[in-house]
């Protein structure tokens, strides 16, 4: 159960956690491109060989390109968050530094699902790791609307948020859901984030700023 706090009590500036939160995302999408340095590209020695060992390549790259492009997008959904949280508190922290934990879970998860996509556990795991992570970047607004962390967003503009935050969690599920069947192919349901978003947000409207003193609602 995530506690209603009042704001700013027991409380932080907001600034060096997000600060953190940058750098890990940075080295974490960094990391992925080890994936394809650790591939054999066996006995080269033509042309022709190096074209067909980077052909090879083909599953590896895939996987590195869409692992790179979903991290990319939790990060821009995190930066979107810390434009509007102000503080944040101890479980605050505790909750993206959970969620940081799957975010650097992703190379190995991605290198899992290069090695043994032939294998169930091998093509699931990386879209759970997603799943996951995103999950705790819901939770986490979740946490920030009830702990008044969030002062300058009206009570609709913060609903409105954090509806537009489900569509990468709902598309995480049908991606976890698909990819026994598809492998990273399933991964493509992502392209589909930014017209879910406009659904789910309600269309574009644009954000109002509300006094400082403005209590802050939020949906669980």
């Amino acid at each position: 159960m995530i506690r209603r706090r009042s704001h700013p009590d027991a409380s932080v500036s907001a600034r060096r956690t997000e600060a953190f939160t940058d750098g890990v995302f940075a080295i974490a999408a960094t990391l992925l491109v080890l994936g394809l340095t650790d591939q054999p590209l066996g006995s080269v020695t033509t042309d022709a060989d190096l074209s067909a060992a980077l052909r090879d390549l083909a599953h590896p790259v895939f996987s590195f390109a869409i692992s790179f492009l979903i991290l990319c997008l939790m990060w821009m959904t995190h930066v979107r968050q810390f434009e509007y949280i102000a503080r944040i508190d101890a479980l605050g922290m505790w909750i993206n530094s959970f969620r940081l934990l799957f975010v650097v879970l992703v190379p190995f998860t991605s290198s899992l699902n290069t090695t043994y996509a032939d294998l169930f556990l091998g093509r699931v795991l990386l879209p759970v790791n997603f799943f996951l992570a995103i999950l705790l970047g819901w939770i986490q607004w979740v946490w920030a609307v009830r702990s008044d962390a969030i002062p300058d967003l009206s009570r609709d503009d913060a609903r409105r948020v954090g509806r537009a935050g489900l569509s990468a969690m709902l598309l995480s599920v049908v991606a976890v859901a698909l990819s026994p069947l598809v492998g990273s192919i399933a991964f493509l349901v992502f392209f589909f984030d930014g017209l879910l978003t406009r659904l789910l947000r309600g269309g574009n409207a644009p954000i109002e700023l509300s006094p400082a003193d403005d209590e802050v609602g939020g949906r669980g």
